[in-house]
């Protein structure tokens, strides 16, 4: 039996290189990364993390410090899924899903992390095993950049392999979303895959007449046009437009999956493992959704969520990030045309390059 000895958390300020904008966000001008090392009594090391859009990172570190470290001290750690739902309970009446689920995800990641070296495994075989490989999409945090700008960058995106591409959409005219999703159209051409992605910014009045506006650009998905919680609202626009419809990174409690899969009549889920509660949620995500005929994608975290994505038999798409995560691991995203392919070293494969990260330690 390996017993957890030690857990160690970090939290990092990791400055954009420009204001990155959507519509409800805000402006980004830093991303939070906050780490798990777990280390056990046979000398394994796992690393966990999560990360946030600018915002809360303290606050998950100390529920990682306070809270659940505390919990995991001198505890076997092979039975990750039962640590994943004994933390769960344990914050649960104080922290159902958010900072919880955060905090959460980055141990159990840790925890595969740890379980995958143990029996010399890499992710994306523990995940299900069936493909190491997964479609991806460059994904692009872009409604403050002009028309010239965007289409530049989207370019720029073809110019170095991608196949498929994500814009913002969620302007306050239509016409003006309309314009700039109709010029990246025309720089894809009618073979790339294209996603628009409204950051809820629209009521469903206005999200029925976007959907209905952007169809003749043969769009894969229609990502987060209202509130994730409107579950019956998304029914309500596949209903009257047909429009493929995604969300998920908004959803940070298997329950919530749930509510979107019974009411939501979506043709994606995008489950982020770093705030749905790490692999382990992941996972059971991925079931439902196989049990319920759609594919499961992944927002965020593409450096370790490609090998959750590839695993699984209804394999959806892997966003890659607009956040800038390559330069702080020693494994950038591998890319081979339209597909991601996952590392193949035992554990997760992310490692962090700590020297690089250093200057951003708060």
């Amino acid at each position: 039996m390996a017993r957890i000895e030690r857990v160690e958390t970090q939290l990092f300020r990791v400055p954009l290189d420009e204001v990155l904008s959507d519509a409800k966000h805000g402006d980004h001008t830093h991303f939070e990364l906050i780490t798990v090392q777990i280390q056990t009594s046979d000398g394994l090391k796992g690393t966990g993390y999560t990360y946030t859009g600018g915002f809360g990172g303290h606050a998950i570190k100390a529920m990682l410090e306070h809270d659940l470290a505390p919990a995991l001290l001198g505890a076997d750690a092979a039975p990750v899924e039962d640590i994943h739902d004994a933390l769960q309970w344990r914050v649960h009446y104080v922290g159902r899903g958010g900072i919880a689920s955060f905090a959460i995800s980055a141990i159990d990641i840790a925890l595969w992390d740890l379980r995958g070296k143990r029996e010399g495994a890499p992710l994306w075989r523990m995940a299900g095993g069936r493909s190491a490989r997964a479609r991806c999409y460059r994904g692009g945090i872009d409604l403050g950049f002009d028309l010239d700008k965007l289409v530049d960058t989207v370019r720029g995106w073809v110019g170095g392999g991608y196949e498929a591409v994500k814009i913002k959409v969620g302007r306050p005219e239509l016409p003006d979303d309309l314009a700039r999703a109709t010029a990246v159209r025309d720089v894809l051409g009618g073979a790339r895959a294209f996603m628009v992605d409204a950051n809820y910014g629209l009521d469903v009045a206005g999200a029925i007449s976007a959907a209905q506006a952007f169809a003749p650009l043969q769009l894969t998905w229609f990502e987060e046009p209202i509130e994730p919680d409107d579950f019956a609202g998304y029914g309500a626009i596949a209903d009257a437009t047909g429009m493929p419809l995604a969300m998920g990174e908004n959803l940070h409690t298997l329950h919530e999956f749930r509510h979107a899969l019974a009411h939501s009549k979506l043709t994606f889920m995008q489950p982020d493992s770093g705030n749905c509660g790490g692999v382990t949620t992941f996972l059971r995500v991925a079931k439902l959704c196989a049990e319920a005929g759609i594919e499961v994608c992944s927002h965020g975290m593409q450096e370790l969520n490609v090998s959750l994505v590839g695993a699984q038999p209804n394999a959806g798409w892997v966003e890659v990030h607009s956040f800038p995560i390559d330069r702080y691991t020693t494994r950038p995203l591998v890319r081979d045309g339209l597909h991601a392919i996952a590392p193949d070293t035992p554990g997760t494969g992310v490692a962090f390059d700590w020297h690089a990260l250093a200057p951003f330690a708060r």
